[in-house]
């Protein structure tokens, strides 16, 4: 039976292993994670508990899309990032590697991932790999067809200037030829400094920005002191989905909705 090591809806940046999660890696046949920029704390734990376990890293994948982090509160890569902002940028940098680890928000990937989980499982339970083979095929064309669809929907809002909460929907942008202004926080979730917000908020006056973006996990505490009292509208986005319900087509779902609340968001 498949256990998940970090419970649903929590942010996975920090997170501390609950004891229920090391019994499950500690019995582990196979383990797959996304990589250590996003779970920086959880390598050390695969090698201690998970070590009869086959261990896959889905970033490292071949074929899979990765992008670099983005620098400073308004994405630029000009080297004008100044003080405490660039410090912070570096260190961030520092800690997580300089690939963006949010690459489950890029359809594409999803279904690279579909293909190495379903060649995985046939490898240790050979009498089911036709089963495995033929959800992935399923799964995959899901992902298309949803991927699609999302096309359609973003149409109207091309070219909206919006800020998100904190930097993890750049796979998804680039995918759907849409982009983000800014993010209040770095990419890990971690706290602003306050240059980095007084920088956000000089773009949403130069940009006229249409939407902010929270996240259900996060204090909307930042998001206040970024937009003030102004008529700019606030949305919610979710890179991991807390509010939905898990099963088959969670994934699906999880593109979906974020599409549907840009639009939301961003449309006059």
């Amino acid at each position: 039976m498949p256990s998940l090591i970090i419970q649903h809806g929590a942010s996975p940046h920090g997170y501390m292993l609950r004891p229920s999660a090391a019994v499950a890696l500690e019995k582990a046949d196979l383990v797959f994670w996304v990589a250590e920029g996003l779970t920086p704390w959880l390598k050390s734990r695969l090698e201690t508990l998970a070590g009869k376990a086959h261990v896959i890293k889905l970033m490292g994948v071949d074929g899979v899309v990765r992008l670099s982090y983005r620098q400073g509160a308004t994405f630029a890569n000009h080297g004008d990032h100044q003080g405490y902002e660039k410090h912070e940028e570096h260190e961030d940098n520092q800690r997580h590697g300089d690939v963006d680890p949010h690459s489950w928000l890029d359809p594409e990937n999803g279904k690279i991932w579909l293909d190495v989980i379903a060649s995985e499982l046939s490898n240790i339970d050979p009498e089911n790999a036709g089963i495995y083979a033929q959800n992935a095929v399923v799964g995959k064309a899901e992902i298309s067809e949803v991927a699609a669809r999302i096309e359609g929907t973003l149409a109207s809002v091309r070219g909206v200037n919006f800020i998100v909460f904190h930097d993890a929907y750049q796979y998804f942008e680039k995918r759907f030829g849409i982009s983000a202004s800014g993010s209040i926080s770095l990419a890990d979730a971690s706290a602003p400094s306050p240059a980095r917000v007084a920088k956000i908020r000089a773009k949403v006056a130069e940009l006229g920005i249409s939407c902010v973006f929270s996240e259900p996990q996060y204090s909307p505490g930042l998001v206040t002191s970024v937009v003030g009292d102004t008529k700019i509208r606030r949305g919610t986005i979710d890179s991991l989905g807390a509010e939905l319900e898990l099963g088959i087509a969670f994934y699906t779902k999880l593109l979906d909705s974020i599409a549907k609340e840009i639009v939301a968001c961003g449309k006059d």
